[in-house]
């Protein structure tokens, strides 16, 4: 809950859960569990394991691995886990990302429900209960009708990078509608003003002013830098080759 992540259905990977629970039960001892500095290690092998998809199979070796070693960097201050180490996340795999299959898919996901993301229309912010009564669901932001009209890259309008987690309600509202279309409809429709919008927007790490300016190019390349930042800050690791002549070619610029 703490992570956000509201349903089994948005759980990157419940292998990972098996060694979690465990690390879980032997922090229990001394009340470790709830110290601030202890979940925040655990957390950092947690993302470490999504963003680096490393749970995916053959995990009987990796869940005694990380049992014990874990439990030995929080207990003893000793190396970091192998799953730590072993995390790599190549910044072009952001455009690989085009459903729910995959467990970074839903680590984006829920990094973006952390960051307090609020509804487009109402401006709650997507905790449980609003998850479940408004129907959160996720969405293209730049539409996918509206992409198409315009001939863009499939790769593109379609990863991760360009979806977020919104209503119902807001989604029937965008539409097949270019980006600044659509949020004067939100703006009529939820009687809010432009700047309240707009915070509303920059909560899932939209630039509103490329979004109300149908920049989707510049969209795109600034979205991916601040989904890189937070995979960075969830796994405490940095990513690499964020200036490499293949991202820029698929970019249009670094990410750096």
């Amino acid at each position: 809950m703490e992570e956000r992540i509201f349903s089994s259905a948005d759980l990157p990977y419940s292998t990972q859960l098996i060694p979690l629970s465990t690390i879980c039960t032997v922090l229990v001892d001394g009340n470790k569990i709830h110290t601030t500095s202890v979940k925040n290690r655990v957390k950092q092998w947690y993302w470490c394991g999504v963003f680096g998809e490393l749970y995916g199979s053959a995990n009987e070796t990796r869940y005694a691995n990380d049992i014990v070693q874990v439990v030995d960097w929080i207990n003893n201050d000793r190396n970091l886990p192998k799953t730590v180490t072993d995390f790599y996340f190549n910044p072009m795999r952001l455009l690989g990302l085009q459903s729910r299959q995959s467990a970074a898919y839903k680590g984006v996901m829920a990094l973006i429900l952390q960051n307090h993301a609020q509804d487009f229309i109402s401006g709650t912010e997507m905790d449980f209960s609003t998850f479940a009564n408004e129907k959160i669901d996720i969405h293209h932001i730049f539409p996918k009708d509206y992409c198409i009209e315009k001939g863009y890259d499939k790769r593109k309008w379609n990863s991760v990078v360009n979806k977020t987690p919104l209503s119902a309600r807001s989604n029937r509202e965008i539409g097949g509608k270019a980006p600044s279309v659509y949020l004067s409809r939100l703006e009529n429709k939820g009687s809010v003003s432009s700047v309240k919008l707009d915070q509303y927007v920059e909560s899932h790490w939209i630039d509103h002013r490329m979004l109300r300016g149908d920049d989707f190019q510049n969209f795109i390349t600034d979205r991916a830098k601040k989904l890189l930042i937070a995979i960075e800050t969830a796994t405490g690791r940095a990513i690499s080759g964020k200036d490499s002549d293949e991202v820029k070619q698929a970019f249009g610029g670094p990410l750096n």
